[in-house]
Order: C-alpha cells, then sequence, then structure tokens
C-alpha cells in the first residue's frame, strides 16, 4: 500500500515549531535562517491544505489544527527515534536500559539489582515498566523481561530466553493471620480473596490443586493489576495467590507468609527479550548474564507460620506492648 506522505523535513520543522510556539525559536533551534522555516511551513501548508501558523501581533502561533497535528507527529517522530535505537548499532555508552513488568521489577529485579552495581560499578542500569495488560513493546530498551506470551510475529525479532517459573501459593499478611488464623484449609473460607484480572484463574487452579475446588471466600476483591492486588494484601485486605521467587523478599522480611507452602502450583513463566540484530554491547552481555545467574539462585524454603507466634502478636497488640 502507497502512502500519502507529506515532505518530512517540512514535517520535522513544523513539529519543532509547533512545539517550541515560534518560528524563530524553532529556526535558532535548529540552526536555519528564519526564512527557511518560514519556507517549510509554507510548503507543508501547500501539501496540507490547511492554515498551520497565523499572525498574532509581532509572532505567528500554530492554530487549534496545528497544535493537535504536532502532537502525533512527534508521538510519530518517538516511535521512529526508539526503532532506529532498538534495531541500530549500540553506541558505545555504558548504560543496559532495562523495560521489565511492573510486579517483577518492584519485587524481584530491585532487590537484587545492587549484587549487579557491585560486580560491574561502571554500568548505569536504566530500568522502565510496562502493566501485564499491555506487554506491547514501547519505548527504547536493550532488554525486555515479559511474562511468556503466545507465539506471535511480534515477538520474531527477538532473542527468547527463559528466565524463571513461579511457584504459586496463598499469601497473606501476618496482622491478618494474627487476627483471623488459618490452620486448616477450610479455614480459608473465612477470608476474603484478592484476586487480579492479569491473572485469572489463579484462585481456581490453587484451590483445585488443593482438592478444594467448591471452597469459596467471605467475598472476592478483584484488582487491574497484579501489584495493586499484591500491595491490597500486604496491608491486610485479604488473601492473596502469591509467587516464589517474584516475593522472596516479602516472605524472607516478614511482610508476608504462606500458610500451606506444600500446596503449589506452577505461575507465569518470565522471559529476556533482546532484539536480534542490536549489536550486543559488554553491559549487555554481562547483564543477561548476571540476571539469569541471579534467576537461578537457590529458592529460600518457605515453612507454615507459627500459630503460636501469631496468637502471641494478637495478644501483645491488643495488650498495647506492642504497635
Amino acid at each position: 500500500m502507497s502512502r500519502q506522505l507529506p515532505p518530512l523535513h517540512a514535517l520535522r520543522i513544523f513539529e519543532t515549531a509547533a512545539r517550541a510556539e515560534s518560528l524563530s525559536a524553532a529556526a535558532q533551534e535548529l540552526s536555519i535562517t528564519h526564512g527557511a522555516v518560514s519556507r517549510q511551513i509554507a510548503l507543508l501548508e501547500d501539501w496540507l491544505g490547511q492554515t498551520l501558523f497565523v499572525r498574532q501581533g509581532q509572532r505567528n502561533v500554530a492554530t487549534d489544527h496545528a497544535r493537535a497535528f504536532a502532537a502525533e507527529i512527534s508521538a510519530a517522530f518517538d516511535l521512529i527515534g526508539d526503532a532506529a535505537l532498538r534495531f541500530g548499532k549500540a553506541p558505545q555508552t555504558r548504560v543496559v536500559r532495562v523495560n521489565a513488568q511492573t510486579t517483577l521489577a518492584m519485587h524481584w529485579l530491585m532487590a537484587r539489582l545492587p549484587g549487579f552495581h557491585a560486580a560491574h560499578p561502571d554500568v548505569q542500569v536504566v530500568v522502565t515498566t510496562s502493566s501485564s495488560a499491555d506487554p506491547a513493546f514501547r519505548g527504547g530498551f536493550d532488554v525486555a523481561i515479559r511474562r511468556d506470551p503466545p507465539p506471535r510475529p511480534a515477538w520474531e525479532p527477538y532473542d527468547k530466553q527463559t528466565l524463571f517459573t513461579e511457584r504459586a501459593s496463598v499469601v497473606a499478611a501476618p496482622s491478618l493471620l494474627a487476627t483471623l488464623p488459618v490452620r486448616r484449609l477450610r479455614d480459608i473460607a473465612k477470608h476474603t480473596f484478592v484476586a487480579t484480572q492479569t491473572r485469572v484463574g489463579d484462585w481456581e487452579t490453587w484451590l483445585a490443586a488443593a482438592g478444594v475446588s467448591a471452597l469459596r471466600p467471605v467475598r472476592f476483591h478483584r484488582f487491574d493489576h497484579y501489584h495493586v492486588s499484591l500491595q491490597a494484601v500486604v496491608d491486610g485486605l485479604g488473601l492473596g495467590i502469591g509467587c516464589t521467587p517474584t516475593l522472596d523478599r516479602e516472605l524472607a522480611a516478614g511482610r508476608l507468609v504462606m500458610p500451606f507452602p506444600e500446596i503449589q502450583t506452577d505461575g507465569a513463566t518470565y522471559v529476556t527479550l533482546v532484539p536480534r540484530d542490536a549489536d550486543k554491547s559488554k553491559p549487555l552481555r554481562d547483564f543477561l548474564t548476571w540476571v539469569h545467574e541471579a534467576a537461578q539462585e537457590p529458592r529460600s524454603k518457605i515453612t507454615r507460620p507459627d500459630a503460636r507466634s501469631t496468637s502471641r502478636a494478637t495478644r501483645r497488640t491488643r495488650d498495647g506492648s506492642a504497635a
């Protein structure tokens, strides 16, 4: 299909002028003359059949129509620039750009990055995040970390390598279990279940593995993103389905506990994705080696929370000797 594209040089000058809100400022930014800017704007206006700038006093000001057009052109230029960075030859830099899904970045990657920095103090890792509900690639990056997607053409330009597969079980805040203990499977029916729209079926899968598929909670609280659900569980809103090694830090610190660590199901599989034809700098290779080694570290043994400890915590709170 042939594309009806306006003059690209004129578009670039127009986008700069609309953003700078001045033809003179655009000329200065682009290091060209005011007349050259005016000629390119006139060329684009002729191509579009639309007036883009109007005279107001001593200045030429972009029309509302032009500002809306410039916003879309600016977004298109951003996409072109990101694609050029992703698939072009990497500059000589000591920066590794990582795009990871929010939950993994918050609960797994950030906790381990000090280890990478200790081994590679001269490499800067820049982390951006994306939502599980929006798995598409946006922005420039050297490596993306995603929950394993179904095969489709969008992933073909990338080298994919498995990072780890989560193991899932019920998790809860210790304060919640101190108030309403869970000693047997049927006790969880006294609680609220926290669920996530991006991880449909997690509760049903775990209940089936536990042999209590028919069990129902007091109520369900559903959230749009997994990291929001996890925060709700940490805050004691209800029981959730949590995964190791993603939540190793929260479990080790005692912010969360697993009442039934012996009952676990497979969770999400995370993968690293690197543009296949991009230049692999040494910092990027070092990061990939490190992140895959970190994913293979032995996982902490998880034990059932001590019901006597939660009871003691409850008594201390009621007595006012602990907050």
